[in-house]
């Protein structure tokens, strides 16, 4: 059976780096199907931006490999704009949160302090996802 969350951008960027690291479960997760990342055109393009700095490294072919599997396993929503008034820590997360709401779904995230909870959204840490999974 699969699970549906929003997978923030630094878990990719920490699977990428770290293979063997707690993010790469996540990342695991998706190519085995077991977790289906919920995604929007917004959240495709950060991460199509995010993964492609210069200065993080990353290998070209896995990069490549794991962005065509995120947009061929998602599941698609879309979002509503921004609400300036809500004043997020930074307003670039929202598409991150507007999926979650969208599809009711958590986000996996290795920064819980730029979810408030004031928006209710349920926010995790990969760490947290992986003892859910496991019990």
């Amino acid at each position: 059976m699969s699970s549906l969350a929003v997978v923030d951008t630094n878990v990719l960027v920490s699977a990428l780096l770290r293979p063997d690291g707690l993010p790469a479960e996540v990342v695991r997760a998706v190519r085995r199907s077991t977790l289906v990342p919920v995604v929007c055109a917004e959240i495709v393009a950060e991460y199509v931006a995010g993964l492609a700095r210069p200065r993080l490294g990353l290998p070209a072919p896995e990069t490549a490999e794991l962005l065509s599997l995120l947009q061929l396993q998602a599941r698609w929503v879309r979002i509503t704009p921004y609400p300036s008034a809500l004043k997020l820590p930074d307003a670039a997360d929202w598409p991150f949160i507007a999926c979650a709401l969208a599809a009711g779904r958590p986000v996996i995230t290795g920064n819980v302090r730029h979810f408030p909870a004031r928006t209710g959204v349920e926010v995790m840490t990969v760490r947290a996802w992986v003892e859910r999974r496991s019990s």
